[in-house]
């Protein structure tokens, strides 16, 4: 037997009663079975005393049968109220039942009821923009400027420069945390130091020390000496200018074109760039749309949900961290700080799961092949990374997951006014989108 509260708008408690005599008559029958086939030291194979089984696993295989017990009359109970679950319910022993029963109550949250709303007042702007000569040339100046070489100068040192230094600074005549270092190399102008610092190292020449006063912001990220005024001595043991590469064969050929041939490479990095390009619009569109339907669709999402989808950030986020030479706890991640996040991708996945269902937008396997296909397209051998999706089921699901987005996105646009703005080049890819 079992019954059904509404304890919130989506939160559901069952109470279940299950009839001692036939969880003792399962237990009995299960230790039956485990005496026909067990070993013991002293007995034959099948003839250990039935009471030094139970002794032995009684407790054990009590447990394991009012788990499903339990497990079953929570699955009938809500099969037969028609309930989807939520996450995972908490099951609570009752002690205050009657001596013929074992009561449980499980407490759970169910999936909400999802109604898109209405789209058709809804403006997506479509960025419209143009790979030309410019785009191009700037690219390739990008592209110069990452294989920069730095060549030893004697003159004295000025922006972009590379310098490598000793310094030692003092507050109130005292040395300070991270306040000296020698051979430290560091550019002028790239923002690595703070603009005083800069400042004291241009027009120094290599070999020439200086001393020089600074003040640290009130907000430094160095609260020991935030808002202080220190004293420096630096020293310039020597200054490298950079040195961009020309644009010719070799240069080609250390962007991959074999044959050295710049038209070859101007095509490529063309074609790159569109393709770029094409990636940020459509993710500007995409954040529009979903931006879109969740203004459209008011929703409360089970609090279950959001709490596993914050443990899963945060455990993407350690793994970053650790991706990136940082030690588990070295910065505390609270799962709160990710709740808000977690909470708009969980109102997304159900949204965009009842649009798959309702609209019938799951992806065909041609959609998901062009998806991977377009992925590939990226790497150096596309066949073979293409090979390799298809023996992860993993990353398959992924690709799956990103064409029926992208089906989402088209009948969203197919709805709502879809208005196209022309953007300047380095708008768009100054944007991360």
């Amino acid at each position: 037997m079992a019954n059904v509260e509404t304890l919130g708008a989506l939160e559901r408690r069952v109470s279940m009663s299950l009839p001692a005599q036939e969880i003792e008559r399962e237990v009995d029958e299960r230790l039956k079975k485990l005496a026909r086939n067990m070993k013991m030291p002293g007995f034959r194979p099948g003839k250990v005393p039935l009471k030094l089984v139970a002794q032995t696993y009684g407790p054990q295989v009590r447990s394991e049968v009012l788990s499903d017990a339990v497990q079953k009359a929570f699955s009938d109970a809500v099969k037969e109220a028609n309930l989807r679950v939520a996450g995972y319910p908490r099951i609570e022993k009752k002690d205050d039942a009657d001596a013929g029963a074992l009561e449980f109550s499980a407490t759970f949250e169910i999936y909400p009821e999802v109604k898109v709303g209405e789209l058709a007042n809804v403006t997506i702007e479509r960025p419209q923009v143009s790979v030309d000569d410019a785009a191009l040339e700037k690219t390739i100046g990008i592209l110069r400027k990452q294989r920069t070489r730095f060549v030893a100068a004697s003159r004295p040192a000025k922006e972009g420069d590379r310098l490598t230094v000793d310094f030692n600074g003092t507050i109130d005549g005292q040395p300070f945390a991270g306040g000296a270092a020698e051979n430290f190399v560091f550019t002028i102008g790239e923002g690595r130091m703070l603009p005083e610092f800069d400042a004291a190292a241009r027009e120094m020449a290599p070999g020439e020390k200086k001393n020089f006063e600074l003040t640290f912001p009130a907000d430094y990220h160095g609260k020991e000496v935030a808002g202080k005024r220190a004293t420096f001595e630096l020293s310039v043991k020597g200054i490298e200018e950079p040195q961009l590469p020309e644009v010719d064969a070799e240069f080609a050929k250390s962007l991959g074109i074999a044959d050295g041939s710049l038209d070859k490479m101007r095509s490529e990095i063309r074609a790159n760039v569109e393709r770029e390009t094409s990636k940020r619009v459509e993710a500007r569109v995409k954040s529009q749309v979903l931006d879109a339907l969740i203004a459209a669709t008011p929703l409360e999402v089970p609090k279950s949900l959001v709490q596993m989808e914050a443990q899963q950030l945060v455990e993407r986020a350690q793994s970053d961290l650790q991706a990136r030479g940082m030690k588990p706890g070295q910065i505390p991640l609270d799962p709160a700080a990710f709740e808000p996040t977690a909470k708009r991708r969980v109102a997304l996945g159900l949204i965009i799961g009842e649009l798959a269902r309702a609209q019938n937008l799951q992806p065909k396997p041609a959609e998901v092949r062009a998806v991977v296909e377009q992925e590939a397209a990226t790497y150096e051998s596309p066949a073979e990374v293409v090979k390799w999706f298809y023996m992860q089921p993993q990353r398959l699901a992924e690709m799956e997951g990103v064409a029926l987005e992208a089906n989402v996105v088209k009948w969203v646009l197919s709805k709502a006014k879809v208005v196209d703005k022309p953007i300047a080049f380095d708008e768009l890819m100054g944007s991360s989108a």
